[in-house]
């Protein structure tokens, strides 16, 4: 979609638009700083010692690489408190996470932490078209999840209606979107697909039927495909959002009107990607994992955050001015990856490709299983109503047509299951799409 550069918007016009020598400069000031801060949490005071570094021997950027990476074992290891760096009486607000897959993790937040993050988010939603005017309809669970109140508090500094309406309900999701004009919506990729398939249950045409005109997605990867189907279907455009707890929650990255990348917003966080294996930085443009380091955290700063999340630099300028480099969408996890018959694959390149066929439908599901002492990949697929009263002749085919188009981009065959609309578990949180049975006798999501 083309734009307009008059179109162009923005909440705190001197952060965004800082040349990068003077956004470079900035960094260096607060790097400075957030490493003197970080010495006063017994978690890092520990880490540097036993390395033998001090806060003043850091002396700039270009000291970085001393510093020593963090990851979440870390923050488990030193649950509840060990990252604080002012006393339990300056923090007004802390979100755990679940610990399904291990120890939970906790990060904490001061009055000034809570107001710099509805910061970064006020200028998301500016950066997007959203304002004063909109309707909000916040899809994403609250508590101790950050996805709901990190957008809530942007949208209300913006000064925009919001309805914190929360996940789940799909029926009445849609009925509020209707009684209450709802323009602008946030909801995970999963769940926005769900939403078509009830808005069909409903007799609901959105383009005809309700007033939407943007929508964020983020919090689980999600391919190009998936984008272009929502943005069709609800006729909006449709904005990749990312963040994650450790760093706040959402906000940390945007994209702009040219939907060409997401910001990263350098002015709050150090941005490093290297390669998973060997730790050393990739050049711009190649795959890596993301690294951060806060630049504007007071309660519990972060340094170096392995946060195993895959994506690139994308190099050069955005039309729309602002310096703050972009990264691409998230590729996935480097701890997502699987192997499967020597053949290193994500989940996000099965969604690629079965996107990409009109017959399937908004669900798919991948399941490993080892038969024989061999690995087996089985995907998964609910196709359309339509499809699935044709002739078995007309899914057989089909099924065919999808095997060879995953081959083609795996480099394995899988085999494939047709699923009936529905048919496969669903529900308004994050999907589960990959469940390893190798070597376990029930069933797991991964």
């Amino acid at each position: 979609m083309s734009t307009d550069m008059a179109q162009i918007k923005a909440w705190n016009p001197e952060r965004e638009f800082l040349t990068r020598d003077e956004l470079i400069n900035l960094q260096e000031e607060r790097f400075l700083k957030t490493v003197a801060r970080a010495w006063e949490s017994p978690f890092y005071r520990k880490k540097f010692s036993e390395l033998g570094l001090s806060p003043s021997d850091i002396k700039g950027l270009s000291d970085l690489s001393r510093l020593p990476f963090t990851t979440k074992d870390d923050l488990r290891s030193a649950y509840p408190y060990g990252f604080l760096t002012v006393s339990r009486d300056r923090l007004v607000r802390l979100h755990v996470s679940s610990g399904t897959t291990g120890r939970a993790t906790a990060v904490f937040y001061t009055r000034r932490d809570i107001d710099s993050w509805a910061e970064l988010m006020a200028r998301c939603f500016c950066m997007t078209g959203a304002g004063p005017g909109d309707v909000f309809q916040n899809m994403s669970g609250y508590g101790l999840f950050t996805g709901g109140l990190g957008f809530h508090y942007g949208a209300e500094k913006v000064g925009i209606l919001t309805i914190p309406s929360g996940a789940g309900n799909s029926k009445r999701q849609i009925q509020l979107m209707k009684d209450f004009g709802t323009t602008v919506i946030h909801v995970i990729p999963s769940y926005a697909l769900r939403l078509m398939d009830v808005c069909q249950e409903m007799g609901v045409n959105p383009r005809e039927d309700l007033n939407l005109r943007i929508g964020y997605l983020g919090a689980e990867p999600y391919s190009e495909e998936v984008r272009q189907r929502v943005q069709n279907f609800y006729g909006i455009r449709v904005y990749n959002s990312y963040g994650l707890s450790e760093m706040n929650g959402p906000g940390v990255a945007f994209e702009c009107l040219y939907q060409s990348g997401l910001h990263l917003w350098e002015d709050a966080y150090l941005m490093e990607v290297i390669d998973p294996d060997t730790l050393e930085p990739v050049p711009d443009g190649t795959i890596g994992e993301l690294v951060l380091t806060t630049l504007d955290r007071e309660g519990m700063p972060l340094i170096r955050y392995r946060t195993r999340d895959l994506t690139r630099i994308i190099p050069g300028q955005c039309p729309c001015g602002r310096p703050h480099r972009r990264i691409d969408r998230i590729q996935g996890r480097s701890d997502d990856m699987f192997i499967i018959k020597g053949v290193n694959i994500f989940p996000i390149q099965v969604e690629q490709v079965l996107m990409a066929i009109p017959e399937v439908g908004s669900n798919y599901r991948i399941v490993l299983t080892r038969e024989d002492n061999l690995d087996q990949m089985t995907v998964q697929v609910e196709v359309t109503d339509r499809v699935f009263i044709e002739d078995m002749r007309h899914l057989h085919k089909l099924r065919e047509k999808i095997a060879k188009e995953l081959k083609s981009e795996l480099l394995v065959t899988p085999r494939v299951e047709l699923v009936e609309p529905n048919g496969l578990p669903g529900g308004e949180g994050k999907a589960v799409r990959l469940i390893d049975l190798r070597g376990k006798s029930g069933e797991g999501g991964v």
